[in-house]
């Protein structure tokens, strides 16, 4: 990319950014912040669950043997 191309690029990135993007309102931010969080810690709770039931499984049956 020659240098003439770049700095069309960057002033073309540059307006688009500002002119073009709608960007969330702080309060939104949060908002989605707050689900997010939430919806991270019920998968954790899951995965640990399957993993503990897993665990606790394998453990009866390899007693087995």
């Amino acid at each position: 990319m020659s240098k003439i191309g770049f700095v069309n690029y960057a002033k073309e990135s540059y307006v688009e950014l500002m002119q073009k993007v709608s960007w969330p309102t702080w309060s939104e931010l949060q908002s989605s912040a707050i689900v997010v969080s939430i919806a991270s810690l019920i998968i954790a709770f899951v995965v640990y669950l399957m993993d503990k039931s897993f665990q606790t499984i394998l453990e009866s049956f390899y007693r087995l043997f």
